[in-house]
């Protein structure tokens, strides 16, 4: 099974905020998840961001691979792979 670290949609029209979740890489956008690990508010200036980085290394640790998105966010929170 392939597992991803990447955003899920929440909230409501034009006015987005995200999870940060582990999920199969097969299953749809904001379907089923194996895990939530953070969130992600762009609506802000500037941007808000809360990451359990002890998830985020135990999910790496076990092979999960972050998105593009989810990678630059990690990256700002000081969580490198």
């Amino acid at each position: 099974m392939a597992v991803k670290i990447r955003l899920r949609r929440m909230g409501y029209k034009r006015n987005p905020i995200y999870r940060i979740v582990v999920a199969d890489s097969r299953s749809p956008r904001d379907g089923k998840c194996i895990d939530e690990i953070g969130t992600y508010n762009p609506n802000t200036d500037p941007s808000e961001f809360k990451v359990d980085e002890e998830a985020a290394k135990k999910w790496f640790a076990t092979g999960a691979q972050p998105t593009p998105t989810v990678s630059k966010i990690f990256k700002l929170a000081g969580i490198e792979k």
